[in-house]
């Protein structure tokens, strides 16, 4: 089973300008960095209950309040992340 199909793999190709190996894994460590970026989003969101720029209906005085940038080791290198 195949989480892209062949349409949107072409595309992802086509989209980064993958021409070699190097390209390839520049663009998935880009990938992957924007996922673990959306993850911790999503966490905060969930912990604090609401989303982010929600104005309406919040029961916890907790507020976004900015980020931290971080660096983290991966399979693909390091790569810094923005810690909400």
């Amino acid at each position: 089973m195949s989480i892209l199909t062949k349409e949107q793999l072409k595309n992802f190709i086509s989209e980064n300008n993958i021409q070699s190996i190097p390209d390839l894994y520049a663009s998935l460590k880009n990938l992957f960095k924007d996922t673990i970026q959306e993850m911790l989003e999503a966490e905060l969101s969930t912990e604090l209950g609401y989303e982010k720029y929600e104005k309406k209906d919040k029961d916890t005085p907790n507020s976004r309040n900015g980020y931290t940038q971080k660096t983290v080791k991966t399979q693909f290198g390091e790569m810094e992340i923005d810690i909400p």
